[in-house]
């Protein structure tokens, strides 16, 4: 029977911010803390954060979320963690201290690595065992990249002093003591995206490591996405709450979206536009340019697996925007300006900042502007950059369909993007089919919140997480078809100028 008094806490880390939120036994938010990180930009194409910031903003948020909601650390009854997939940390095993900066999931340094560690059998070398491209946007060539350039770090390396981790790996180690015995582990969502772990077997592959020149003993220890793991530990967190719940940020969204029965997809509109399609217990290969990764694991269950369409730049397109160009003052006015025109003007954005990702996968690629005339306005650009994100999410699901032979018949959304009215009625328009947004939009935290509540009992099965999710809105097409196939073709036409220009 499953205990509904009480709240679950739900560590959200994302490419921008970090963020805490309590939830319900409804799946209802009732207390949050969100605070930005720095965004640190070296050279061209590299991306970085400080994990120690992360670490202080991540306490921050978790107090001050239980503050504002005034609920007591024995009123929490488990704690779940999600986050932003690929980012890669290595620190001291002694002293808790990171040795470099975390190199983010955008960051594009690898691309000579990969083009290397690919060989004469190309890009494709290891997409059997991880069902992941050779490519700079996955963990595994960025922590080879850090022990070939940081000075006596192989040396830290092989002599054990160092543990590699993504970020859920780095905060589950503070959370649970850091240096004073903290829990060195990951979950097999976020393993999913190191290409060092074989999907079939849920374990690190020794020969990719070995490719790889990266010593096994810096490797988290890989668990399932919903078990209790340790307690909290540390100064600023609930202490003693059970540890319970970690799911990569997009896989996170799946579980809160109810995606749970192979067939069913969702799509998140963050920094980057993810769209996931549940494939069930056996691992679906992509002959259309998608990842194949771990969708979640709950406990001792068989792991489900997903299809996923990953888009390097959305809602970083309407940041940029804002702090480069200065187009707008907030992403909150980019609908507004946008609805000052009646169409994109013959403009169009293809924001391939870190090359293109799915389907495409051109690391070539750069971030182009076409169509440009005299007539075209603020308002043309602003618009343009939203409708980016609809065409990109266009190609993904084309993939989608031609891979699983699946139709699709509606496309749930969330994120941050999805309160823009605008956008999601241009969605739904080059989709032809309807857009749908739950009631509780950030469906991340609440990925994240089921699995560590599923593990404590708090909620008692996936027919509590089907019973909490309810739509909020729909947006039905109402473009013609000619007009969606005109858009969609200058579109593409648009993308083409992109590549070749790295």
């Amino acid at each position: 029977m499953a205990r509904s008094s009480g709240y679950v806490l739900s560590i959200d880390q994302g490419t921008t911010s970090s963020r805490a939120i309590l939830f319900d036994h409804r799946g209802r938010p009732v207390g949050s803390e969100q605070v930005e990180h720095e965004q640190i930009f070296p050279r061209p194409g590299w991306v970085e954060h400080d994990a120690s910031e992360i670490w202080r903003n991540v306490r921050r948020v978790a107090a001050a979320a239980m503050a504002s909601a005034e609920i007591k650390p024995s009123e929490v009854m488990a704690c779940g963690i999600t986050n932003q997939r690929e980012t890669t940390v290595v620190w001291d095993r002694k002293t808790g201290a990171p040795v470099h900066h975390a190199i983010v999931w955008q960051d594009t340094r690898t691309a000579a690595l990969c083009e290397r560690l690919g060989g004469e059998a190309g890009p494709d070398r290891y997409r059997e065992r991880t069902g992941l491209p050779l490519s700079t946007y996955f963990a595994g060539p960025k922590l080879v990249w850090l022990l070939e350039n940081v000075d006596g770090l192989r040396e830290r390396a092989e002599a054990g002093e160092l543990c590699f981790g993504t970020i859920d790996s780095w905060l589950a180690w503070n959370m649970t003591g850091g240096a004073k015995g903290g829990l060195h582990i990951t979950d097999v969502t976020n393993a999913s995206r190191t290409m060092l772990m074989d999907l079939r077997t849920l374990q690190w592959d020794e020969e990719i490591c070995a490719d790889f020149g990266i010593p096994m003993s810096m490797l988290p220890e890989i668990r399932s996405s919903s078990e209790v793991y340790g307690t909290l530990t540390a100064p600023g967190s609930p202490e003693g709450v059970p540890l319970a719940g970690i799911l990569g940020d997009q896989q996170a969204a799946t579980f809160g979206q109810a995606c749970l029965a192979p067939g069913q997809a969702k799509n998140t509109y963050g920094t980057g536009n993810f769209l996931l399609l549940n494939t069930g217990t056996e691992p679906v290969f992509s002959e259309h340019g998608l990842l194949t990764t771990v969708c979640y694991q709950i406990g001792g269950a068989p792991a489900c697996y997903a299809l996923e369409g990953s888009i390097a730049v959305t809602g970083s397109l309407i940041q940029w925007l804002r702090d480069n160009l200065r187009l707008i003052r907030s992403a909150d006015e980019s609908e507004k300006i946008a609805k000052t025109v009646d169409d994109n003007g013959g403009a169009y954005i293809v924001p391939a900042f870190s090359g293109l990702f799915a389907p495409r996968w051109r690391p070539d690629a750069r971030g182009v502007i076409v169509g440009l005339t005299r007539f075209i306005n603020r308002g043309h650009l602003v618009r343009a950059a939203l409708e980016a994100s609809a065409y990109q999410t266009r190609e993904v699901i084309e993939a989608m369909t031609a891979d699983s032979g699946v139709t699709l018949t509606a496309l749930k959304v969330d994120g941050g993007m999805v309160v823009n009215d605008l956008l999601m009625q241009f969605q739904a328009d080059i989709l032809g089919v309807p857009v749908i947004r739950p009631v509780v939009s950030e469906t991340t935290a609440l990925g994240a919140a089921y699995a560590a509540g599923l593990a404590v009992g708090y909620w008692a099965s996936a027919d509590d997480i089907h019973r909490n999710w309810a739509q909020d809105k729909e947006w039905t097409p109402q473009m013609g078809d000619e007009e969606r196939t005109r858009l969609y073709a200058e579109w593409n036409r648009a993308v083409e100028h992109s590549l070749d220009l790295a």
